[in-house]
């Protein structure tokens, strides 16, 4: 009997490992790396020396990431049956039927409510943010990512607020010039992505993206808008660096052109790598695994750093 016993305990601890692992896939903890904007208006008002508003990011970012991987898990519940016919989302925990729609809805709840409460603890002013998050992800992922144009006014919009959470955190007030380049920047990194599945779909010889408003026709005009944004938010840094503002937080200004062409540089990059073939994903997760990426963000803050000095 208890030969019996202990294989079946074997057996179910096995499947519920193999849920956990299955679970946190889901939540796509990688994807956190993109909550590290949170901590960007610590950067720009070179407060991280500074404990209090450096506890308050770092609670934030928590639950920013909390939220979002929430935000996943609902995401992939709704898009399951169309994750299945895609060669490479087909492998997501609930399309492959790893965890079951109710399983993930459940993991969404905690998640959401436990991120709500972290934002709580920080200010209500931070919570007031995240909600804004939740409501324009699930905006976009049941309406707005099938309408041109705005799906990616809206990914733009979604990476600009955790520069906003950030500045909830700390209560440092976000330069106009700071937000209109993450604007431009993050338009312009929204349709590297589309012009990537654009591509992918071209090259398996299909015309349409699935639930998006995009055919293999708008791959020329959404590469000149893509391109065109990302060099907007290099002339965004440069008038930011020709005016008044900068000699308040700056001592040497001037050395601050080279980080214009430093972030010249990699979003020329990223688009050239794009059109060789080269980018078949997200591009914040490219550039996780570039090493050119790493050097130019390496350089960025060292030309920062002098500035400041």
């Amino acid at each position: 009997m208890a030969g019996h016993e202990a294989p079946r305990a074997i057996h179910v601890e096995e499947r519920e490992r193999r849920l956990a692992a299955s679970l946190l896939r889901l939540m796509r903890v990688h994807q956190w790396v993109k909550n590290l904007l949170v901590f960007v208006p610590l950067l720009a008002a070179h407060a991280l020396r500074d404990p209090g508003p450096v506890r308050a990011s770092i609670v934030a970012f928590l639950a920013f990431s909390f939220c979002a991987s929430g935000i996943y898990a609902i995401n992939d519940i709704h898009d399951a049956e169309a994750d299945r016919e895609h060669h490479q989302k087909r492998h997501r925990p609930v399309a492959s039927g790893e965890v079951t729609s109710p399983q993930a809805l459940m993991l969404a709840v905690l998640l959401l409510a436990a991120g709500a409460s972290l934002g709580r603890s920080v200010s209500p002013h931070v919570l007031r943010v995240i909600a804004a998050y939740v409501s324009l992800s699930v905006a976009y992922s049941y309406v707005l990512k099938e309408i041109a144009i705005v799906d990616v006014l809206t990914l733009a919009g979604l990476y600009t607020l955790r520069v906003l959470v950030g500045g909830a955190a700390t209560g440092i007030e976000l330069s106009p010039w700071l937000l209109a380049f993450s604007m431009f920047l993050f338009i312009s990194l929204a349709i590297v992505k589309r012009v990537s599945e654009l591509r992918d779909v071209k090259d398996s010889r299909q015309e349409r993206i699935s639930r998006r408003s995009y055919g293999t026709a708008d791959l020329d005009v959404l590469s000149v808008i893509g391109a065109s944004a990302g060099q907007m938010a290099v002339l965004v840094m440069a008038l930011y660096i020709h005016s008044e503002n900068v000699s308040r937080v700056y001592r040497r200004p001037d050395i601050l052109w080279l980080l214009c062409v430093v972030v010249f540089y990699w979003i020329a990059r990223v688009w050239l790598k794009l059109h060789r073939g080269q980018i078949h994903q997200d591009p914040v997760v490219y550039a996780l695994r570039d090493g050119a990426s790493y050097v130019v963000g390496i350089l960025a803050l060292l030309i920062v750093y002098l500035a400041a000095r």
